[in-house]
């Protein structure tokens, strides 16, 4: 009976209900479609810096965080690596052999990165073939190296040349070795660009005199929602003795940067909702105020206080509901078009963008918990705004209001 009464009550005044229900619906359109664009930006983002470099997760030996020494490295056996390998949701999984050390032509010499990859597992993960400037890039079986074009305009070394690498091995062991120039490797990143080498993960366990140890298993997965149950799986696979880093640990910059530009999102969208929340509050008041005497008649014909203050709520929950499923039922089409097809970006933008590597596309997340986010704002705006009126109706004297004017207080 309330339920219907309540129906009844909110369309009395159609115009006002319609227009408070449609600035709810607007608002939680606007906040969607931008939350969702922001959301699928940030996640191409992520996915894009980590096939650039760190990939979403890695294992590590513990120490190696603290020191990224040589002689901190993980078995590169199948053993090791085969229980992590029955996990559904991991895409990729290299094993790398990261270290500084110096490289050098007859000329000058330079610290770089060298990192020691698996060429044909590394290209499928980062494309890195797609990089190359000049020469060719890295076989299976091929003895060679590939140096970033600041570092190869550093030495003065191109295609064809021997480069020289001297520093730490294993154990304290001497890492020497000469290699010949196979490619010429373009990052948009001057600092990779400037630092990055490549040579086959054989050449790197060799120069290193490892063994059969890698200083990293980098992981790549394609659906960054799975991230939190991929690496609950990893640590059941390993309880002890391996450190698991996650992007947000490997890239502490990008955090940060992600972090800064949600936050402005965020209160962007929340100024939206207190403007919204002072319509639906000053609606909710005039739908108690007007109704004073009407309400002081229902206590006096015996209608319990609890049952009117109900009443109210279930009106103002209707209005709220009626915004939230024309907000959703309007964005949702919208929403599912982008995701399917994404804007393309053209221009300086695209092409800055295919410069870093990555697609031109604008694409949109359909994370469940941004439509429960927005549901869970309007309802705590409602709630709030429903806290005079209720109160005003709680010190209603039922003689008072049948009295009306200055006197239903």
């Amino acid at each position: 009976m309330l339920l219907r009464l309540a129906w009844r009550n909110i369309w009395r005044q159609k115009r006002r209900t319609v227009l408070t229900a449609s600035a709810i619906a607007l608002t939680l359109w606007l906040s969607l479609v931008m939350r969702a664009f922001q959301e699928g930006q940030y996640t191409h983002n992520i996915l894009n810096s980590a096939k650039m470099g760190t990939g979403v997760v890695q294992l590590q030996n513990p120490e190696f965080k603290e020191n990224n020494s040589i002689d901190e490295l993980l078995p590169a056996s199948e053993a090791f690596i085969s229980d992590i390998r029955e996990i559904d949701d991991i895409d990729y999984l290299l094993p790398r052999i990261d270290s500084f050390i110096l490289a050098a032509s007859d000329q000058r010499s330079k610290g770089v990165l060298l990192s020691g990859i698996n060429p044909i597992i590394e290209d499928a993960y980062s494309n890195l073939s797609v990089r190359i400037i000049k020469g060719e890039y890295l076989s299976g079986e091929s003895t060679g190296v590939m140096v970033g074009e600041g570092v190869a305009q550093y030495l003065g070394l191109t295609v064809g040349d021997d480069i020289i690498f001297y520093g730490q091995g294993y154990q304290g062991q001497i890492a020497a070795g000469l290699f010949e120039i196979k490619g010429i490797v373009h990052f948009p990143i001057k600092e990779m660009n400037n630092q990055r080498v490549y040579i086959s993960l054989v050449d790197a366990q060799q120069l290193f005199a490892t063994g059969n140890r890698v200083t990293s298993w980098v992981i790549g997965i394609n659906d960054l929602s799975k991230l939190q149950l991929v690496i609950q799986q990893l640590y059941d696979a390993h309880p002890n003795g391996v450190s698991i880093r996650d992007w947000r640990d490997l890239s502490p910059e990008l955090e940060q940067s992600i972090v800064l530009d949600r936050v402005g999102g965020l209160i962007m969208m929340y100024l939206l909702y207190i403007i919204v929340g002072f319509a639906l509050f000053a609606t909710l008041l005039m739908m108690t105020l007007e109704r004073l005497r009407e309400f002081s008649v229902m206590l006096a014909t015996g209608m319990a206080r609890n049952q009117l203050l109900r009443l109210i709520i279930i009106e103002s929950g209707l209005i709220g509901l009626f915004g939230i499923a024309v907000g959703v039922f309007t964005a949702s089409p919208v929403l599912f078009y982008f995701y399917h097809s994404p804007i393309r970006l053209t221009g300086e933008m695209a092409q800055a963008m295919l410069d870093m590597g990555y697609e031109p596309v604008m694409p949109v997340s359909l994370e469940p918990a941004l439509l429960y986010e927005q549901i869970v704002v309007v309802i705590t705006i409602t709630m709030v705004s429903l806290m005079y009126p209720i109160w005003r109706v709680m010190r209603l004297d039922p003689v008072s209001g049948l009295k009306g004017g200055i006197h239903a207080h």
